[in-house]
């Protein structure tokens, strides 16, 4: 099929400067703000988010426009948060829309905030992003300056503000109740649920959290209208989404394409991956994030969608479709994401605190060449106590990369048994520890 021709998150990038507040008001920028506020009232704009069938890009794919009807009625104030942390290995698409085109995410910002009755925004962003930080900055004050932002935005009578938030680099901070932890000072952990941010969220009062594209695809929904939005997808998918493609491609990048191409078209087609390097065969898709379950060139027609996706045992995600060819080891792979997971657990349960502990010393074990024959049945023992115990979805997706590759590549595993140990300069990688049982 052919490249998708109008954009909607990834608009308008081949204009020079349209990062700048003048370059966007001139072509189109703030108009969809300037009829939200003018013409239409809070409860049309959700209903109209409603209808279009947004989902959440963040990764639940759950209905933005459900969502916000969670609120409960009367009670003020109320937050909306942008979750731009992106931390997810091999996500990059809300980096590109806050560095190109910031002007469009706070315009859906306010556009949302109105829609629920909400005079305070903040956006949390990933404490790595300093430019995209900057960005978004300099972009408020220009809206603010230019009556976009702030008091009585067009002379309309609504107000707000929109805040900048940068984290400190932990991962568990995309979980939306540890990004509001984080964002009231305390220890970035997650929080029990019940009650919901919807119900009690920041400072224990009403809160909606949307990821950067979510927010984004709103005002194109009020521009363009319903019907036109969901010319683009699936009937349960509408819309577009922002893939980030890495991997062993020839061009790894940012694609928007409608839900429901394949990943075949993805990687291969010349307008977006081109192939895999050196035409080698495609080993292990991972097409949601290092958490989502891995698939294999058997997967390559699947319709990447919410419902497609799953359908294969995996999940679509955040959007990071990650392309491994037939060289990559599946214990070194597994091993290096889940030394990320272990590295970014925050501590706070038992079974995610220790669980990836142990996976890392069974896997850095048997990748350095001293696998033993427990080691198998132990990493089996250890994601089964993990799976389904742990306070949030890190633990679960520290799950992940291990159990697919024991499902798809055990051969790779059992090799690593008695195999030539790898060169250590006379010291072992790790102590050999008993085997759990």
């Amino acid at each position: 099929m052919p490249p998708l021709t109008e954009h909607i998150v990834m608009r308008d990038l081949d204009i020079p400067n349209i990062g700048d507040f003048e370059v966007y008001l001139q072509h189109g920028g703030y108009e969809s703000l300037r009829v939200a506020l003018k013409e239409k009232t809070p409860a049309d704009i959700v209903q109209m988010v409603k209808d279009a069938g947004l989902r959440g890009r963040g990764g639940a794919g759950f209905p933005t426009g459900v969502k916000w009807s969670f609120l409960p009625k009367g009670v003020y104030p109320r937050y909306l948060l942008c979750n731009a942390d992106e931390s997810e290995p091999g996500t990059f698409n809300n980096h590109q829309i806050i560095d190109k085109n910031p002007h469009q995410l706070i315009e859906g910002i306010a556009i949302s905030a109105y829609a629920i009755e909400c005079h305070t925004a903040y956006i949390y962003i990933r404490g790595e992003f300093a430019h995209g930080a900057r960005t978004l900055e300099r972009a408020i004050e220009a809206a603010y300056a230019k009556g976009f932002l702030g008091k009585d935005i067009l002379g309309t009578g609504y107000d707000l503000d929109i805040f900048v938030h940068r984290g400190a680099g932990a991962y568990i901070c995309g979980e939306e109740t540890a990004l509001m932890e984080s964002l009231e000072g305390k220890i970035g952990q997650p929080r029990l649920k019940p009650p919901f941010p919807a119900v009690a969220g920041l400072y224990a009062k009403p809160t909606i959290i949307n990821n950067v594209e979510t927010l984004t695809n709103v005002p194109r929904i009020i521009e363009k209208g319903v019907a036109w939005y969901r010319s683009f997808g699936t009937e349960k998918s509408p819309g577009t989404k922002a893939f980030s493609l890495s991997g062993h491609v020839n061009k790894p990048g940012n694609y928007e394409l409608p839900f429901g191409r394949t990943l075949r078209e993805l990687i291969y087609d010349p307008a977006y991956g081109a192939g895999m390097r050196g035409d080698r065969k495609v080993k292990i898709i991972i097409p949601g994030g290092a958490s989502a379950p891995w698939l294999t060139e058997q997967h390559l027609d699947i319709t990447l969608d919410y419902e497609g996706v799953a359908a294969a045992g995996s999940m679509l995600g955040s959007g990071a479709v990650i392309v491994l060819d037939e060289t990559t080891s599946a214990v070194e792979t597994a091993y290096k994401m889940d030394e990320f997971f272990k590295h970014e657990s925050c501590g706070k349960c038992t079974p995610c605190r220790e669980g990836t502990t142990w996976l890392v010393r069974v896997l850095h074990r048997m990748h350095e060449g001293h696998g033993r024959a427990s080691d198998i049945p132990t990493l089996h023992d250890i994601y089964n106590q993990m799976a389904g115990n742990c306070f949030c979805l890190l633990g679960e997706s520290a799950v992940m990369p291990i159990k697919s590759a024991l499902r798809l590549f055990p051969h790779e595993f059992e090799a690593t048994i008695g195999a030539a140990p790898a060169p250590t300069n006379g010291k072992m990688a790790i102590p050999l520890m008993p085997a759990r049982h």
